[in-house]
């Protein structure tokens, strides 16, 4: 093994953020030969292939999570001390990225906000906000807070609460009135199978992929929507119908990577956000799970 350039941090840490050589070029405002060089150059330095080269792009080798989560951490203390020296004071190393679903992004995640960044301190919490799961094998992010009935493959994580769901609507809307419908990966959620079993067709109206968007056409009285309850519960201009869902929930899960287990800022932050979610919303815990 030769000396790592560290320099060629950035062009690794780039292709592990993008997935491809070419979103890591444009990222890094180089042309595509650059990165693949510079790529070549740290694997060949390091002893070690770091990416599978896949049709599609580039996938962070699962045995190399490690060795990316190490290259995060050394980056961002070299971006602290160029700061320092350029006398900002203002860098802060080891951002930790959550990643989560926009109802728990604009419900839970600032509640929890002020515990976590004193967890992760003097680095910062990045919150990447996507109804679809990220891939975690490219360590898109550190932590995921996702509604799941169960963890998928490569992840590990606990069971912070268990996340009720009811039907809401405009005050006043009659029983005729249409149910929002749910697209997208919403669909295939518990509250998307219910409404494929319990509403016609027929008295399905329009919807949306986000229970964020679903709560603001409902508050237009645009139909009835199934929502979480963090999201429909003591809102103004919705009220909770009978015609809803009965004992209708999903895990909350506080995941990770299998390969960024053991990591000790990441683990804990999982162990301040599963507290305090459990404390805060009273719901059973389930312990460590893998999928």
């Amino acid at each position: 093994m030769h000396k790592v350039n560290w320099d060629d941090l950035r062009f690794v840490l780039a292709v592990a953020d993008g997935g491809s050589v070419s979103a890591a070029s444009r990222a890094l405002g180089v042309n595509h030969a650059t990165v693949l060089r510079r790529i070549a150059a740290f694997e060949e330095a390091a002893g070690l292939p770091v990416f599978e080269r896949l049709a599609h792009g580039y996938r962070l080798r699962a045995d190399r999570a490690d060795v990316i989560e190490a290259a995060r951490e050394a980056a961002a203390r070299i971006d602290q001390v160029e700061g320092l020296l350029r006398g900002s004071g203002g860098a802060r190393a080891g951002d930790l990225r959550l990643t989560t679903v926009d109802s728990l992004a604009c419900t839970l995640v600032p509640r929890v906000m002020a515990r976590l960044s004193d967890a992760v301190a003097p680095g910062r919490v990045v919150t990447l906000v996507s109804n679809d799961h990220l891939d975690m094998a490219r360590l898109q992010a550190d932590i995921a807070l996702r509604p799941a009935p169960a963890l998928p493959d490569g992840m590990i994580g606990d069971l912070a609460f268990d996340m009720g769901f009811g039907a809401y609507a405009a005050p006043g809307l009659g029983d005729d009135a249409p149910w929002l419908g749910l697209a997208g990966t919403a669909v295939r959620s518990p509250a998307g199978r219910w409404m494929s079993d319990n509403i016609p067709l027929d008295r399905i109206g329009p919807g949306a992929s986000s229970f964020v968007a679903l709560r603001e056409m409902a508050r237009q009285g645009l139909g009835v929507a199934i929502l979480p309850d963090l999201l429909g519960r003591d809102q103004h201009g919705l009220d909770p119908l009978d015609s809803g869902p009965r004992d209708l929930s999903v895990p909350v899960w506080v995941a990770c990577h299998r390969d960024l287990d053991g990591i000790a800022r990441i683990d804990k932050a999982r162990r301040v956000l599963v507290s305090t979610l459990a404390s805060e919303y009273g719901s059973r815990r389930g312990g460590s799970l893998r999928g």
